[in-house]
C-alpha cells in the first residue's frame, strides 16, 4: 500500500475494463454489489475469475483478484467506503470491538483493536486473526503481498521493523474496499489497542 497514486492510475490502463469504472465504481454507493446477508447465503466460492466477476463490484475485483491498490486516503473520504462509514456509524475509525471480514468471502481477517492509525492513507493493523492471512514476497523481492487465506482475495501489504509501538511492530496496510466491518465479529478480551494511536 506505499504504491503512489501514480502506480494505481498504470494499473488502471492496464485493465481492460476499467474505463467505465472511473465513472462508476468510484460512485458513492457504487462499491458494495451484495449486502452482508446475501453474503452469508453465498453456499460456495468461485471456481473461477468470471465467478468473481458476478460476485465483486468492478473496483472489488480490480483491487480482490487483481492486486489493484486503491488511491490513498479513499477509504476515508468516499461516501459507503470503510473507514467513512466507520466514522459515520461508529463516531471513530477504530472500533473497540467486533472484527474485520474478507469484503470477498466473509472470512474474520482482524481483530478491531488490531487497527491503528499509521497516517499512511490506508486502514491498518498491527497484526492477523491466527491462519487468516497468508504473506507472499512480490516477485521483484521489494515487498510482501497479504492475502486472504481462505478466497486467496489481496488485502495489500505487510511491512515490519518500521518502528510502531505495537505487539508486532508490524504494518498490514489493507485496501479498505477488500475488507469490512463487523461489530458482532469475535473478538478475544485478550487483544488490545494501541494507545496514542487509535485517534
Amino acid at each position: 500500500c506505499a504504491t503512489s497514486h501514480a502506480m494505481f492510475s498504470r494499473f488502471v490502463l492496464r485493465s481492460a475494463f476499467m474505463a467505465p469504472l472511473m465513472s462508476l465504481a468510484f460512485a458513492p454507493g457504487a462499491l458494495r454489489s451484495l449486502s452482508r446477508p446475501q453474503w452469508r447465503q453465498l453456499a460456495a466460492m468461485p471456481t473461477d475469475e468470471e465467478g468473481w466477476r458476478v460476485i465483486l463490484s468492478p473496483m472489488q475485483f480490480a483491487v480482490l483478484r487483481e492486486k489493484g491498490t486503491e488511491p490513498p486516503g479513499y477509504s476515508e473520504r468516499t461516501p459507503g467506503e470503510l473507514e467513512y462509514e466507520l466514522k459515520e456509524k461508529h463516531g471513530t475509525k477504530y472500533p473497540d470491538s467486533g472484527a474485520y471480514e474478507c469484503a470477498a468471502c466473509s472470512a474474520p481477517l482482524y481483530y478491531a483493536r488490531t487497527k491503528f492509525n499509521s497516517a499512511c492513507g490506508w486502514p491498518a493493523f498491527f497484526d492477523g486473526i491466527p491462519g487468516a492471512i497468508k504473506e507472499v514476497p512480490d516477485a521483484d523481492g521489494r515487498r510482501i503481498e497479504i492475502v486472504c487465506s481462505n478466497c486467496g482475495g489481496h488485502l495489500g501489504h505487510v511491512f515490519k521493523g518500521e518502528g510502531f509501538p505495537t505487539p508486532t511492530n508490524e504494518r498490514h496496510c489493507v485496501n479498505g474496499i477488500s475488507i469490512r466491518y463487523n461489530p458482532e465479529g469475535e473478538h478475544p478480551e485478550e487483544v488490545k489497542s494501541v494507545k496514542g494511536f487509535t485517534d
